[in-house]
């Protein structure tokens, strides 16, 4: 049995998470720390700075020190680079990165004194991501797809796990690179590389695929199950929004849609070859395009597995837990599936009244905090919600949220009114699992957020704030038995409005990682027109909002 402390730290997204004796037991993001959007900027000579509150953490959580660590699993295989030569200067940087991969297990001993350097294993990127899928999933084998920016040498691997061993049938070599691609837009259109790729994913609802035909040579799949990208003239087809003028028309709407529809189809046709040489009924995806809950959905819709599972954090923060999954399964533990993305901080109600008390701020203890919170959400207030242990990946699930009434069509520019967002910008729905098949259309359960689905007949004007402009939504599915509180806050709701649906947002505003601290909590609350704020069993009103 064995104590594994995952760490990503080469690309972005600084992360890591402790797997002890097979068991998932912490997994968090250094921005949640550091309060710095992502970290780190995702370029290559930050390929030094470590995910090191994130560690420190998760050893603490289990009662662990640094030199009881068996191994350390760092998601990035230096050995695998080819570089040119040892010139730490050329104008790709590979070098530079690479140098400061290979000095990972120095830089861990020097910022988690007592590691062991020689208990540090690399583990390739993509399998790391491949083993955060598969072995997570609660599935005995199944195939697997990972689609990102890059790795090592790649940008795309595809295989089976067999339960037993990890069977490698593809890989797409770099340049060639969906995730790229999709990067390369992402900054046509004036948004963040390495960050906003899901604007473009919302911006392309407003459009049509009138481009498609282009794309489709432009992106072709290959017989080996691979793909080609050849380079592409974005200024063709739209001009360059610069960053910060939100000057887009229906001509980056029409290119953004034109391109995420050329890339279902490249993932589908991809996952159909996948089948064929594994005959496998699940497939487990990773990667930071398995993000792309629109793309996922269609697989699941058109595709041929009867399953498909995608990794909470299936970004780089994930190859954290992954790579961590990975040793241990080679060390011969018996890894345990992911149950829940509820793997970072919490704190007792006691520290959270103390906050409170530090904070100086008037607060009551409701007998029954759900009802409390459900006649806030019914009389169209906005609460920001604090529970239990934050999550691991982009999604708020339920433990750090901002909830609103879904039946007020107002509220989605409130909403991203107060979180400093794009109006094109969808939010989600919260919904019982037992409730949800009659509301939504599409992969069901849907715990972790990244399928999008229909919005049945008759539900879209009973829901407008969650019904995005092409009729669907990115809807959470709450198991009453993980999820008590929520749970019951979902009903109490129903109750007071007749609609089992709550909206269910990031608690965060733009540009800053999502809340995980209480006092990131109560500064969101304070900079921002929250109506109340349920931190823990406690609940803070704003003045002159009166308790029903």
């Amino acid at each position: 049995m064995a104590r594994i402390l995952g760490i990503n730290a080469i690309f972005h997204d600084p992360s890591a998470a402790l797997v002890i004796d097979g068991q998932i037991v912490a997994a968090t993001e250094e921005e949640r720390f550091s309060r710095r959007k992502h970290g780190k900027l995702a370029v290559p000579f930050s390929a030094w700075e470590l995910p090191e509150k994130a560690a420190a953490w998760c050893l603490a959580r289990a009662g662990c020190s640094p030199q009881d660590l068996d191994a350390i699993a760092y998601s990035y295989d230096p050995r695998l680079v080819r570089t040119n030569g040892s010139d730490v200067t050329a104008h790709d940087w590979e070098g530079l990165r690479t140098l400061y991969a290979r000095q990972a297990p120095s830089f861990l001993e020097s910022a988690l004194p007592g590691i062991k350097p020689d208990r540090v294993r690399f583990v390739a990127h993509h399998r790391a991501h491949a083993a955060s899928a598969c072995l997570a999933a609660p599935f005995a084998s199944s195939a697997v797809l990972v689609f990102d920016g890059r790795g090592e040498h790649a940008s795309h691997l595809a295989g089976r796990w067999t339960g037993k061993r990890f069977e490698l049938l593809a890989a797409q070599q770099l340049p060639h690179s969906l995730g790229l691609m999709y990067e390369e837009l992402t900054v046509h259109l004036g948004f963040q590389r390495s960050s906003d790729e899901y604007k473009v994913m919302a911006l392309a609802s407003y459009g049509e695929p009138v481009h498609l035909e282009a794309f489709r040579q432009a992106i072709r799949v290959t017989s080996g199950g691979g793909f080609v990208v050849e380079p592409i003239p974005w200024r063709d087809f739209a001009p360059a929004v610069e960053p910060g003028n939100e000057e887009w028309d229906r001509a980056h709407a029409d290119l953004a849609s034109s391109v995420q529809r050329r890339l279902e189809e490249v993932i589908l046709e991809l996952a159909r070859w996948l089948h064929e040489r594994t005959g496998e009924r699940t497939l487990t995806m990773a990667g930071g395009v398995a993000l792309n809950c629109v793309a996922n959905s269609r697989v699941w819709r058109e595709g041929p597995f009867e399953r498909v599972w995608v990794q909470p954090a299936a970004g780089d923060a994930g190859t954290a837990l992954g790579a961590a999954l990975s040793v241990a399964h080679e060390m011969g533990d018996p890894v345990q599936p992911m149950e829940t993305a509820a793997l970072g901080r919490e704190w007792t109600a006691d520290e959270l009244k103390r906050k409170l008390e530090v904070a100086n701020l008037d607060y009551e203890e409701p007998a029954d905090l759900a009802a409390a919170v459900a006649d806030v959400i019914a009389a169209n207030g906005v609460v920001a919600w604090f529970e239990g242990r934050s999550e691991f990946g982009p999604r708020a699930l339920g433990h750090r949220s901002l909830l609103a009434n879904p039946g007020h069509a107002g509220n989605l520019r409130r909403l991203n009114d107060i979180k400093g967002r794009e109006q094109f910008r969808p939010v989600a729905p919260m919904v019982l699992a037992e409730r949800a098949a009659e509301i939504f259309d599409g992969p069901l359960p849907s715990p972790y957020m990244l399928f999008v689905h229909r919005v049945r007949d008759g539900w879209a004007e009973r829901i407008p704030t969650v019904t995005h402009v092409d009729g669907t939504a990115r809807a959470q599915t709450v198991e009453r038995a993980r999820e008590p509180l929520v749970a019951r806050l979902l009903e109490a709701v129903e109750a007071r409005t007749g609609v089992p649906v709550v909206v269910n947002t990031s608690l965060n505003t733009a540009g800053r990682p999502m809340v995980d601290d209480p006092k990131d909590a109560l500064e969101c609350f304070g900079s921002t027109p929250i109506d109340a704020l349920a931190l823990g069993p406690y609940l803070v009103r704003r003045r002159g909002l009166a308790a029903a």
